[in-house]
C-alpha cells in the first residue's frame, strides 16, 4: 500500500502516572495532585503533574519544594511504576481491539495503524474516538489521539495540536501540516532541544517551516546523519511502519544504570555498584539467551552543567554473560579512564551480542561451573525474589542492590 493513503496513530495517556493515582484514589479527583520522587521528605523532581496543578504553574521536572511554593495545598504522591506498567499494559491490549499493529513507543504514549480495520470500524476519527472512550471507561484516563499518514507527523500533530484541541482528536493532513505546523517555532518541535534550538536559531532557522525548506547539504553538513533526521521531521517524512516486534526484536545491546544517592569518592565503593550492575545485565542476557562481546562503562559527576567522568568501551576477546566476566573487563575500563573525582552517576552496558548456544571453551577458565552458578542465582531469584541472593558487598553503605529491588526505572514500584 502507498505509504500516503496509511492511516496512523498515536495516543498519549494526559498526565499519566497521576492519572492512573487520582483513577485509583477518587478522592483526589478535584485536587492540584503530583506525582513526585520522594513525598515523605517532600524533595525530589516532579514526575507528572495533573492538568490542575498546571494552573497553579506546576510542571514536569521542576523541584517538589519549587512546586509547593506555587501550590501550598499540592497533594504529593508517591509513584507506583508496576501499576503504571500495568495500565499501559492494560491500554494497549484496548487499542489491540481495533488493529494489530500496535507499537509502544513509551509507558504513555502508543502508535497504531488502522489503515486496515476502516472497514470494519468506520472512518480514521471514529476509530480514534472509540479508543478514546474505551480507555477511559476502562481505565479512568483520558487518552488525546492523532491520526496521519506517518508516525513523525502524528507525533508532531499530537504534541502540537491535538493536546490543545478541546476534544483531544485530530488528524493531521498535508495540508494541515504546512497550514499549522509550518509557522510553529522550531524549538517546539519533537527532538529539537534548548541547545540544538540555538544553532538553528543562528542559522536563520526560526520555525518548522523554515527548518522544511531548508537545503538538506546545509544540515548534514553540520549535523551529519541527525541533520537529516530533522529535516525529515520538519517535513513530515516517515516511511517506517508501525512494528510490533519492535521492543522485543533484534536488541542489539543491554545496559544498566543508575544515579546515586550520593557522590561516591573511593574506587572501593564505586566498585561495587559496577558489580551490582554487572549482575543485572548479565542476568537480563541470560534470559534473552544472548552473550555480549562489546564491555561498556560509564561514569558522571554530580555538576551536570559542568560534567566530568567518561564513557569507554573495549571488545573482549569471547562473548559472555557472566557477572565475574563482565565485571573483570569494566573494573580495567574504570581504572584506567577514572579521574579520581567524586562520581554521582554510572552505567554499564554489554553489546555485540551472539546467541548463547555456542560457547567458547577455555583452558584456563571453568566459565561452565561459573554459569551453573550464575543460573541457579537466576533459578532462586525468580522465585523468592531479587532479595533471596545478595553479594555481602551490597550489604555495606555503598551497595544499592537492595534498594532497587524495591524499584522499577528508579522509582517505587
Amino acid at each position: 500500500m502507498d505509504v500516503k493513503n496509511r492511516i496512523i496513530g498515536i495516543a498519549d495517556m494526559q498526565s499519566f502516572y497521576v492519572s492512573v493515582e487520582k483513577a485509583k484514589h477518587p478522592e483526589y479527583r478535584n485536587k492540584p495532585a503530583v506525582v513526585a520522587g520522594d513525598p515523605e521528605r517532600r524533595s525530589g523532581i516532579i514526575l507528572a503533574a495533573c492538568p490542575i496543578a498546571k494552573r497553579f504553574g506546576v510542571t514536569t521536572a521542576e523541584p517538589l519544594w519549587a512546586a509547593l511554593q506555587k501550590c501550598p495545598d499540592l497533594v504529593i504522591l508517591r509513584p507506583h511504576m508496576q501499576l503504571y506498567i500495568d495500565v499501559s499494559l492494560e491500554i494497549t491490549e484496548i487499542i489491540e481491539r481495533y488493529t494489530d499493529q500496535v507499537e509502544p513507543y513509551s509507558c504513555d504514549e502508543i502508535f497504531f495503524d488502522v489503515t486496515g480495520s476502516l472497514k470494519r470500524f468506520g472512518p480514521p476519527l471514529e476509530i480514534a474516538a472509540a479508543i478514546q472512550r474505551d480507555i477511559n471507561s476502562s481505565t479512568g484516563i483520558y487518552a488525546r489521539v492523532c491520526l496521519a499518514e506517518n508516525k513523525v507527523m502524528s507525533k508532531v500533530g499530537l504534541d502540537i495540536i491535538a493536546k490543545k484541541e478541546p476534544g483531544g482528536l485530530f488528524h493531521m493532513t498535508r495540508e494541515d501540516w504546512v497550514k499549522r505546523i509550518y509557522p510553529v517555532p522550531v524549538r517546539d518541535m519533537w527532538m529539537i532541544g534548548s541547545r540544538m534550538n540555538k544553532h538553528l536559531n543562528r542559522m536563520g532557522i526560526y520555525t518548522i517551516g523554515d527548518l522544511a525548506r531548508s537545503p538538506l547539504p546545509r544540515l548534514t553538513k553540520r549535523w551529519g546523519v541527525n541533520g537529516e533526521v530533522i529535516y525529515r521531521i520538519a517535513n513530515g517524512l516517515d516511511d517506517s511502519p508501525v512494528s510490533p516486534d519492535t521492543h522485543t526484536n533484534g536488541q542489539s545491546a543491554i545496559g544498566n544504570g543508575m544515579v546515586l544517592p550520593r557522590d561516591y569518592r573511593e574506587a572501593g565503593e564505586i566498585e561495587v555498584v559496577l558489580y551490582e550492575l554487572c549482575s543485572q545485565v548479565c542476568r537480563r542476557a541470560r534470559q534473552k539467551r544472548v552473550m555480549g562481546q562489546v564491555v561498556s562503562v560509564g561514569v558522571q559527576g554530580a555538576d551536570w552543567d559542568n560534567p566530568t567522568g567518561f564513557s569507554r568501551q573495549k571488545k573482549i576477546e569471547d562473548p559472555t554473560n557472566l557477572s565475574s566476566e563482565m565485571f573483570k573487563a569494566v573494573k580495567e575500563l574504570f581504572h584506567r579512564h577514572w579521574d579520581g573525582l567524586p562520581v554521582r552517576r554510572v552505567s554499564v552496558n554489554l553489546s555485540q551480542l551472539s546467541d548463547d548456544s555456542i560457547v567458547q571453551l577455555s583452558f584456563f577458565q571453568d566459565n561452565e561451573k561459573q554459569l551453573r552458578i550464575e543460573q541457579t542465582m537466576d533459578r532462586i531469584k525468580d522465585r523468592f525474589g531479587d532479595m533471596a541472593v545478595l553479594r555481602a558487598s551490597s550489604l555495606t553503605a555503598a551497595g544499592q542492590a537492595k534498594d532497587r529491588a524495591a524499584k522499577i526505572g528508579g522509582h517505587y514500584k
